[in-house]
């Protein structure tokens, strides 16, 4: 054998299979034989075969190669639903080309060029804002493109998947309430992003059907440090809150950051639900409420979109939603208990009548 790069042939030969069938293991195009998929996969070991996926876009055509776009690889939100469509794509015969376009609009631009020069065979994105990327205006229609997450939730001309925000909002405000809660801060990243406008809606308009006024919302923004920052001025300024509801997995580290800075336990005197479900919210001493995504039912929906339009689903877009869920724990106080013990009587859930209404808010 050649002592040069290693070719299909050398597999096929050492497997005792076609080229053909090692062609279609590594590239998905035709079903192999478990037996055959093992012997090929076994040979292509011993002899450190990689496949070359430049050679096989110029036969084909087209590369099987998917582009994923997120805002950002330090958002542990981003790179678990990354990990989850890796293994989904790994699985279908295709590779991922990952790109983080850091919330900046014109860096996404430049990112989406990037991945578009590779032709991909489709595009998973989780857009900086609610309108369509220009870099992708002209390739809707011909090339498979998903949305995920952050998607308006009037619709979009490409296929969506996101959960119901507004209702996540909604859960998060419920279950303070029902814990006797009245004074209660919404923590945001940017209202200016569809998801978390919709969270935001949710929590504020349900705490203001149910107390006759709605929350302060405060947004802290994208990076945990700068939030912890931010949220620290607030409460130097500021009556401290019974209760945060943070509606993202990193205003939830600013959160718990800035308390932990001025000692504020949790749940007393302040409790707090968080956003995104992760092992170390449980590992904590205290372990931490939390509205949980289904990340891995977001990336398998958002990757059978995309697979269905790559094979030739010409069907309209359509816009998958799906539902959090609350992981409850011990960071929110039970106010409605303190109160029967104190008194005798639950507490009463209208506005105390001496203390002002507060009108809704953003701090920047």
């Amino acid at each position: 054998m050649d002592k040069g790069r290693v070719t299909i042939r050398d597999v096929a030969a050492r497997a005792g299979v076609s080229t053909a069938t090692v062609s279609n293991v590594f590239s998905g195009n035709k079903p192999v034989n478990a037996d055959l998929r093992e012997r090929v996969l076994k040979a292509a070991g011993e002899l450190a075969y990689q496949v070359d996926r430049a050679a096989s876009q110029l036969r084909s055509g087209q590369a099987r190669v998917v582009g994923v776009l997120v805002p950002d690889l330090d958002d542990v939100f981003f790179t678990s639903l990354v990990s989850q469509l890796e293994v989904l794509a790994q699985k279908d015969g295709y590779d991922i080309l990952v790109a983080s376009s850091r919330d900046d609009l014109g860096l996404e631009q430049s990112r989406l060029r990037t991945l578009l020069a590779w032709r991909p065979s489709g595009l998973i994105a989780v857009p900086c804002s609610d309108a369509v990327p220009d870099a992708l205006r002209g390739k809707v229609g011909r090339l498979p493109i998903v949305f995920a997450d952050r998607v308006p939730p009037e619709g979009s001309v490409v296929d969506t998947v996101a959960i119901d925000n507004r209702e996540a909002g909604e859960i998060a405000a419920r279950h303070l309430l029902a814990k006797g809660h009245r004074d209660i801060l919404v923590a945001a990243s940017s209202l200016a992003i569809s998801p978390i406008r919709e969270r935001a809606r949710g929590a504020c308009e349900l705490i203001g059907t149910m107390l006759d006024r709605k929350p302060t919302v405060i947004e802290l923004g994208s990076n945990a440090d700068r939030g912890a920052a931010a949220f620290l001025h607030w409460l130097e300024r500021h009556t401290q809150p019974s209760a945060v509801i943070a509606l993202t997995n990193v205003t939830t580290l600013s959160t718990l950051s800035a308390l932990a800075r001025v000692q504020i336990d949790i749940p007393d005197p302040v409790s707090v639900v968080g956003f995104d479900d992760y092992p170390w919210m449980s590992a904590r001493r205290t372990g931490l409420t939390a509205i949980r995504q289904p990340i891995a039912e977001i990336a398998e929906a958002a990757w059978n979109r995309l697979r269905a339009r790559m094979a030739g689903d010409g069907a309209p877009p359509g816009h998958t939603v799906l539902q959090a869920s609350l992981q409850a724990r011990d960071s929110v106080r039970d106010l409605t208990a303190a109160a029967e013990r104190g008194n005798g009587r639950a507490s009463d859930p209208r506005p105390n009548p001496e203390r002002p209404s507060a009108s809704p808010k953003a701090v920047h």
